[in-house]
């Protein structure tokens, strides 16, 4: 968490006080579409899988940490098994999404936290994303090939 200091311009990070979720929403679920077109989901899972390239990560809980930092909403592993992850995306921004964009997506999100456990286990992983809109939140599942080793 960086606080507000008089010293420099840091502020704090937390939900309520990240960036405006109106205009995230504007770039994420209204331009970037318009401009990528068709194919706006694929090419945001591949940023993301970019993106996670360029901000790896050690471990489970700093993933946690960049969502809320990012403005992505809160992330929380809710089942796990040797090489499967279901975790759940929530929060105000994911539940306003949700709620306002019936054809909103969490691709970006989705790759970040596919090649962030790629990086991490040294095998191969892809996600996929589960909208549960009545609950406003996201379930991604993570697949992590246990025979497709990286060196």
């Amino acid at each position: 968490m960086v606080n507000k200091n008089s010293t420099n311009d840091q502020i704090t990070l937390n939900e309520k006080e990240l960036m405006p979720s109106f205009g995230y929403e504007v770039i994420k679920d209204i331009l970037l579409p318009d401009i990528l077109g068709k194919d706006s989901a694929q090419i945001l899972y591949w940023a993301g899988k970019q993106l996670a390239r360029k901000f790896p990560l050690a471990g489970t809980e700093d993933v946690a940490s960049f969502f809320q930092n990012a403005g992505w909403g809160n992330l929380h592993i809710v089942k796990q098994t040797r090489d499967t992850y279901e975790i759940e995306l929530t929060g105000y921004v994911i539940a306003r999404r949700l709620s306002m964009y019936p054809d909103c997506h969490f691709q970006l999100e989705a790759g970040f936290l596919a090649e962030q456990l790629t990086l991490q286990k040294n095998m191969i992983s892809e996600a996929v994303e589960e909208k549960k809109k009545r609950a406003g939140k996201v379930i991604l599942i993570v697949k992590c090939d246990a025979k497709d080793h990286i060196e």
